[in-house]
C-alpha cells in the first residue's frame, strides 16, 4: 500500500504541475473558451486540460509498467488503450482549436473505441442478476464493447457543464474501481494501480478546475475520463453494473436529454440547452460547488454500495437510482409549469 500511496502523491503533483504548464500554453496560443450562450464563466478560460491528465496518467503508468503487466493483460491490450486515448487527445485538441462539426467530433471517439477492441479488450460476459452470466457471441463482443465505450465517453462529454464536475466524477469513479480491485475477493493489482493513477490525475487537475475554474478539460479531457473509466470497467472483469452505479445519474440524464430532444424533433447531438440536471441544479441557486458535491456524493454512495451487494442488490440499486432520476425530472417539470402559470 505504501507503493500505491507514493505513486498516488507523485501523480497528483505531476498532474497539478502539468495543468499549470498546459494552462499557460493555452493562453499563449489562445486556445480559450469565451463566455457565450449557456457558458456563463466570467472571462476567457484556457482549454486543453485533457492534455495534462493524459500526460500525467501516461507517465505514471509507464513508470509502473512492471505492475500493469504483472496481471493477465498483455502489452497489446495496453497499447490499444494508449492508442485510443491518443486518438481522443488529437481529436479533442483539433476540436478545441477549430471547433469541429458534430459528425467529425463523433469520428474520434469511434476510432478510439475501435482501437481498444483491436487491441484485444472487450466485454465477453455480464452477470445475470438471477444467477450465472450472459455470454456474448464473437460478433457481439466488439459491437457491445464499442457501444459501451461510446456511451461512457459521451456521458462525460455532455456532463462537462459545471466547473470541476467531470474531473470530480472521474476521481470518484476511479477510486471506487480501485477499492474493488484491491480487495482480496477481486484482487487485480494491475487494474487497481491504473485506477488509482486516474484518480490522482483527475484530482491534480481539479486543483485548478474547481469553481471558479482556471482551466477547462476541453473536448479531449471530457471524453478521455469517460473513455478510461469505460476501459477500466471492462478490464477489471466486466464490472458494468459498478460503472452504471457510479455514472448512473449522468447516464440517466443523458438518456433523458436524448429522449427529450427527439420528442421536440431536434437532433439530440447537435442541440445545446441548459436542461441537463447539473444546469437545473445550478440555475436553482445551488451553486457550482454544491452541485459538484451532490453529484460526486451520489456517485460515491451508489458506487460504494456495490462493494457490499450481490447482483440482485446492484440491480435494486440501479432501480432506486432510476426512480430518483424520474422524481427529479418530474419535480423540475412541475416547477417549469408553475413558472409559466405565473
Amino acid at each position: 500500500m505504501i507503493f500505491y500511496f507514493v505513486f498516488f502523491i507523485v501523480t497528483f503533483f505531476l498532474s497539478w504541475l502539468l495543468t499549470i504548464v498546459v494552462k499557460e500554453l493555452a493562453f499563449q496560443y489562445k486556445v480559450l473558451d469565451y463566455p457565450r450562450g449557456r457558458h456563463q464563466h466570467e472571462k476567457p478560460t484556457p482549454l486543453l486540460g485533457g492534455l495534462a491528465i493524459f500526460l500525467a496518467l501516461a507517465i505514471s503508468l509507464y513508470a509502473g509498467r512492471f505492475l500493469i503487466l504483472a496481471g493477465k493483460l498483455e502489452p497489446r491490450h495496453w497499447l490499444g488503450v494508449l492508442a485510443g486515448a491518443t486518438i481522443l487527445l488529437i481529436g479533442g485538441i483539433i476540436d478545441d482549436v477549430k471547433k469541429l462539426s458534430p459528425y467529425k467530433q463523433f469520428l474520434f471517439p469511434l476510432l478510439a473505441a475501435v482501437a481498444v477492441v483491436v487491441g484485444g479488450v472487450g466485454i465477453e460476459k455480464i452477470t445475470n442478476p438471477f444467477g450465472g452470466f450472459f455470454y456474448f457471441n464473437d460478433w457481439l463482443i466488439p459491437a457491445f464493447s464499442i457501444l459501451w465505450l461510446l456511451g461512457m465517453m459521451f456521458t462525460t462529454k455532455l456532463l462537462d457543464g459545471v466547473d470541476g464536475l467531470v474531473s470530480s466524477i472521474g476521481a470518484v469513479g476511479a477510486f471506487i474501481i480501485f477499492l474493488f480491485t484491491i480487495t482480496t475477493r477481486w484482487y487485480q493489482p494491475d487494474i487497481a494501480f491504473a485506477a488509482l493513477m486516474l484518480a490522482a490525475a483527475c484530482l491534480g487537475f481539479l486543483v485548478l478546475n474547481w469553481s471558479p475554474a482556471k482551466i477547462f478539460l476541453g473536448e479531449s479531457g471530457a471524453l478521455l475520463i469517460g473513455f478510461v473509466l469505460g476501459v477500466l470497467s471492462i478490464i477489471s472483469g466486466g464490472k458494468i453494473a459498478i460503472a452504471l452505479l457510479i455514472m448512473g445519474v449522468p447516464i440517466l440524464d443523458v438518456a433523458w436529454t436524448i429522449i427529450r430532444r427527439l420528442l421536440a424533433k431536434k437532433n439530440p447531438f447537435k442541440s445545446a440547452d441548459r436542461e441537463h440536471l447539473h444546469f437545473r441544479l445550478l440555475d436553482s441557486g445551488l451553486g457550482a460547488r454544491k452541485t459538484v458535491l451532490a453529484f460526486a456524493l451520489t456517485s460515491f454512495i451508489f458506487g460504494l454500495s456495490a462493494l457490499f451487494l450481490q447482483s440482485r442488490g446492484k440491480l435494486l440499486s440501479l432501480v432506486i437510482l432510476g426512480a430518483l432520476m424520474i422524481l427529479a425530472i418530474a419535480m423540475f417539470s412541475w416547477l417549469d409549469r408553475k413558472a409559466k402559470i405565473r
